[in-house]
């Protein structure tokens, strides 16, 4: 039906998840996101981008209040999420015309392993649907790219689009073109690094770092390419403070190995060591929306 695919990514240390639901189209999106924010739960936060939802929740089980309002226009709600025997479970429940979403919809999605009826299977009408679907755990991967090209051939953010393209170990989530200080005395042209979050298998983390790792040497056309790596839902403040400094400030490599240090973001010198300001300020802007591919004066700040 309308549920294309349903990933699920969790940060047990932070007993955070976030869950990527892409659809056909953008209604039912922003009417479930709607919905599910009002019903409560364990979603804390939604967002929108085109036809995918994007919901950051928490890890237990929260109260379900549908309001005054459902028995008329229904109602949807994310119940509880739990990682159990290695797999996440998450209960859902639907109210009239909204249990189609939730008992029809979300079963079909590429991604559900397991789909168990807690009510009756009917939905539609004036039903009420609960259903429990089995997924599994991924993780949020984070790849941060600098200094590929030089000022006669390549393109930094190019070369992250074609990484994402065709990684073989991941699903690719967000590619992000992320603007730095255009007065960097080493800049080639614009001064733009890019990073990419990938969606990935526990088991499959390191083979992706490597892949990202080679890929990138053998299509890099400068001797001072760096690439970062970044696992976890939550950017750190400490990274996110660098990021934003490394667009109006002239930081050092020494400042981007210090913060690295200090928020477990990894290093990887492909082919030299300059890039790595970049690389590591482009995961410290990952989250910021459009700040990332800003300066301060886009926005008002001096």
């Amino acid at each position: 039906m309308f549920a294309r695919r349903l990933i699920t990514m969790v940060d047990e240390r932070s007993k955070r998840a976030k869950i990527v639901e892409e659809c056909c189209a953008q209604g039912p999106v922003e009417w479930d996101a709607i919905n599910r924010l009002r019903a409560g739960g364990v979603v804390d936060h939604v967002e929108v981008q085109g036809t995918t939802l994007i919901m950051d929740v928490r890890i237990g089980e929260g109260e379900v209040r549908f309001g005054p309002a459902a028995k008329d226009t229904g109602g949807q709600a994310l119940k509880s999420l739990y990682v159990r025997d290695g797999k996440v479970e998450t209960t859902w429940m639907g109210l009239a015309g909204a249990s189609v979403g939730v008992g029809a919809c979300l079963p079909q999605a590429e991604g559900v392993e397991k789909v168990e009826y807690l009510s009756d299977e009917q939905v539609g009408g004036s039903r009420q649907v609960e259903i429990r679907l089995t997924t599994l755990p991924h993780r949020r991967l984070i790849i941060g790219i600098d200094d590929t090209d030089t000022k006669d051939k390549g393109a930094t953010w190019v070369t992250g689009l074609n990484l994402g393209r065709e990684m073989p170990h991941g699903l690719m989530l967000t590619h992000k073109i992320v603007q730095l200080n255009p007065h960097a005395p080493h800049k080639t042209t614009n001064c733009a690094a890019t990073a990419l979050a990938f969606a990935v298998l526990p088991d499959d983390i390191e083979r992706t770092i490597e892949w990202c790792r080679k890929f990138i040497s053998e299509n890099t056309y400068s001797d001072q390419t760096v690439m970062t790596a970044f696992e976890g839902l939550d950017i750190p403040s400490s990274l996110v403070r660098f990021g934003a400094q490394a667009k109006d400030t002239i930081l050092s490599i020494h400042d981007a190995e210090h913060v690295a240090e200090k928020t477990g973001v990894r290093i990887i010198k492909v082919t030299g060591e300059r890039g790595a300001i970049g690389a590591v300020a482009a995961i410290g802007c990952f989250d910021l929306g459009l700040y990332s591919a800003g300066l301060p004066e886009d926005f008002g700040h001096t």
